[in-house]
Parts: structure tokens; sequence; C-alpha cells
């Protein structure tokens, strides 16, 4: 089985090809392909390579198939005795990617 391991916007993803992942927004358009080339390891059958801290000439490239908005989450401070309440929204901007190659 080939599987890679790579980071996008801080974040570390273990992939393999044709995988569909949800992460931070990556300010791309839908349908557009891109690469990125912070491949820490990589993993084809027994041959395995770890980079130091990313693999040199290897890329992935991925495709953006949808931006949307997560879920709402709401944020709640409160002190007791103080009569101090604040509700505030937040929803996260995310992208889902597909894998379409891993070189």
């Amino acid at each position: 089985m080939k599987y890679a391991v790579i980071a996008i916007s801080g974040t570390q993803y273990k992939i393999s090809e044709n995988d569909i992942i949800t992460v931070d927004n990556i300010n791309l358009e839908e349908g557009i392909t891109a690469t990125t080339d912070q491949v820490l390891l990589s993993v084809d059958e027994d041959n395995v390579i770890v980079g130091q801290p990313t693999i040199k000439d290897a890329l992935v490239e991925y495709k953006v198939v949808k931006n949307y908005q997560g879920e709402k989450l709401r944020v709640f401070k409160y002190k007791s005795k103080s009569r101090y309440r604040k509700t505030q929204g937040f929803r996260a901007q995310l992208s889902d990617i597909q894998i379409l190659k891993i070189n």
C-alpha cells in the first residue's frame, strides 16, 4: 500500500491516492489542481523514506473539490457572581481536497 504524510497549513495528514480529506481553507477555487512539496514521509510497500524535515524532490498533486463553512460552534464565557456572560459564534472555513498523485 502506498501512502504518505504531508503538511498542509500547519497540520499533518496521512494520505493515499484518491483520498478526499478536509483541510483548513487553502484559498484556491474549486476545480483547481495544485501541488505541495511538504512531504514528511513516504511509504511504498517495503520502501520507507523519512524526510528531514521534508523529502527532497517529492510532490503530492491534489485537486480542490469543495470550499465551504463548517458547523457553527457556540463559544460561551461566564464568570460567576459578577454577571459577566458573553456568547460568540464561530464557523471554520474548510476545503475538501482529493489526492491525485503521490510522486
